[in-house]
This record gives C-alpha cells, structure tokens and sequence, in this order.
C-alpha cells in the first residue's frame, strides 16, 4: 500500500486535493468532528478538566474556541485527550484498507505527532495567501486568533516542504487540478512500483 500524506498550510486546500486522488482518505478533521459529535467517553474527559467551557454533549467547537481563546495551553489539553482517539481510529482506517493501492493521509500534524512511516510519499500543498485566507473565511467557524493559534501548533511549513516528494501547486480551477492529481497519481504509482 502506497500512504501519501498530505502536508500544508491550514487552508491550503489539502482536503480538496486528497479527494481528487479518488481513493481511500483518513482525513483528521472529518474524524475529530465525529469524535466532538459521537464520543461521549472524550466529552466526558473534556468537561472534567475544561469543565468551565464544556457545558453539554455533544461538544460545540465553539465551546473548545472559547477554552483555547481564554487560555492557549487549554489546546494542549484537547489534543492530549483526543489525539490519541483519533490516532487508534487512524490505525482501524489502515487496517481496514491494507489492501487498497494507495491511501491519503490528510492530517494536518501529522509531521508534529510522527504519524508517518519512512517510505511515504510525502505531498505538499502549495497555495498563494490571498486564496488561503479567502478559503478560510469561507468556513462556518473561522476565528483569526484559532487560526493563528493553530498555524502555531503546526510544525514550520519550511520543514514540512522539506520532506515533501512531490509539491502542488493549489491556485488554479478545480478541473485543472483534478488532471493535475490524475497524472501525479499515475506518477507516483510508477514510480513507487519501479523500486
């Protein structure tokens, strides 16, 4: 099984160009979403120690965005307590596809959690900052002060396009980046069946 993992910026279109490989995704957000909105057993560890901001299941970002405005290391206390749910949830995701050709991996710590293994094909996702912050304010819950909070927590982007096999490009129509990752994918496949 080739895994690509995903690497960029928070709204960076790394989503957008996980889908348009058209194969199996573990994507982080998605599954941190069903936690909040699912897992009574992680909304029961946040209102213990967040009891202040945690008031009733299921969790409400705007609960958790309110904790990490008040006080940053509260971010700290989220992640220790749904890290590792969303970590075995990832390890079930690669078990139940160990047959599949090629996974994506889009999860945005996935470099600051050492998520990854030594033979994944690491993808970058390259955006200009106007498209970014136009994508990201788009979105239901955008907060500046988050995003910058999270944008922080995120390993340097410098780092991240290091390690990257291969980087995209993310400025142009949707139809011009699906043949973009339609002929990446190909690439990749080639490439990693050579070795």
């Amino acid at each position: 099984m080739i895994r690509i993992c995903v690497l960029g910026s928070i709204g960076s279109g790394k989503s957008f160009i996980s889908k348009l490989f058209n194969c199996p995704i573990f994507n982080a957000d998605r599954e941190v979403n069903h936690v909040y909105r699912k897992d009574r057993k992680c909304f029961n560890q946040l209102k213990n120690k967040l009891s202040s901001y945690i008031k009733s299941f299921p969790i409400k970002k705007k609960e958790l965005i309110k904790a990490i405005n008040s006080n940053n290391k509260n971010l700290k206390i989220i992640s220790s307590i749904v890290h590792p749910i969303v970590r075995r949830r990832l390890i079930k995701f690669l078990n139940k596809n160990k047959f599949s050709k090629i996974v994506v991996l889009d999860i945005p710590l996935l470099v600051e959690n050492k998520l990854y293994k030594k033979d994944d094909v690491f993808l970058f996702i390259k955006s200009n900052k106007s498209n970014i912050l136009d994508r990201l304010k788009k979105r239901k819950n955008y907060n500046k002060k988050i995003h910058k909070t999270l944008n922080q927590n995120q390993a340097a982007m410098l780092k991240k396009r290091k390690l990257a096999h291969y980087i995209v490009d993310n400025n142009s129509p949707p139809d011009i980046m699906r043949k973009k990752i339609k002929l990446l994918k190909k690439r990749i496949f080639d490439e990693r069946n050579r070795t």
